[in-house]
């Protein structure tokens, strides 16, 4: 039975959810798979092919208790527990991250992820294709630019809605993450600024920062950074804000 409230879709294409957990783990240096969500156990079935013992964190309590049942002798262990509230700190391995994760907690969950002192060495996760394109897109959003700070982002397969039961309403599609093993790019005060960027993103740069500076000013700097001075917030890439973060704060 899927409860609908916990926006519970699940994929049912083996060949996809073969090709999800073989993106997971190319490459891998480890054994270790951290899964997020994983529901009746379909992608897990996969991942458990392919790494030598697969952490799951479930929500659902009746789901977790079903699921080792599934996989008897296998190297699964089933954590009831928000994802949101896991301990990353009790992995002492290095590890890879998979999930299909629920539309409605995906910032959340990979602003949970990519803020761990332990960062996993990969993260493979299906959502929402318009948040996932929007993650890489080169017009920004206080998310892409949040992820583009801590880690590499790339496009994997786009998965359509029929594939799933129930079906969703819109596509999804695969994300990976690939986290700067030395942290975050720049300090975590620049999203100060980028919050006030994009209190109004569709309004231009300069109005929406007019709390900071006096317009004559912020102009002046604009001009000296080669920003346009009818910029939206969404024009400016991360070494951008940076630049005019070390000008105006």
């Amino acid at each position: 039975m899927v409860d609908k409230s916990l926006g519970q879709h699940w994929l049912k294409n083996r060949e996809i959810l073969d090709e999800i957990a073989d993106l997971a783990a190319s490459e891998a240096s480890h054994a270790l798979c951290l899964e997020i969500g994983p529901g009746l156990g379909t992608l897990t079935s996969s991942l458990l092919k392919r790494f030598s013992k697969v952490l799951s964190v479930e929500f659902d309590p009746k789901l977790a208790a079903n699921l080792p049942k599934s996989f008897p002798g296998k190297n699964l262990e089933v954590i009831n527990e928000d994802i949101l509230k896991f301990d990353f700190s009790s992995i002492s391995e290095p590890y890879t991250v998979v999930g299909n994760i629920p539309y409605y907690i995906t910032s959340p969950i990979i602003e949970k992820v990519l803020t761990q002192p332990n960062l996993p060495e990969k993260v493979v996760l299906l959502m929402q294709k318009e948040v996932a394109e929007r993650v890489c897109d080169k017009k920004e959003s206080v998310l892409s630019l949040f992820v583009k700070n801590r880690a590499i982002p790339a496009l994997g397969p786009v998965v359509l809605k029929e594939e799933f039961e129930p079906a969703p309403k819109v596509d999804s599609q695969v994300l990976i993450l690939e986290p700067f093993k030395n942290g975050p790019k720049y300090e975590e005060k620049l999203f100060s600024l980028i919050k006030i960027a994009f209190r109004a993103p569709r309004k231009k740069l300069v109005h929406n920062l007019a709390s900071l500076k006096p317009k004559t000013e912020l102009l002046r700097i604009f001009d000296e950074l080669g920003i346009d001075q009818n910029a939206r917030p969404a024009d400016l890439n991360l070494d951008t804000y940076h630049a005019l973060f070390c000008a105006i704060m």
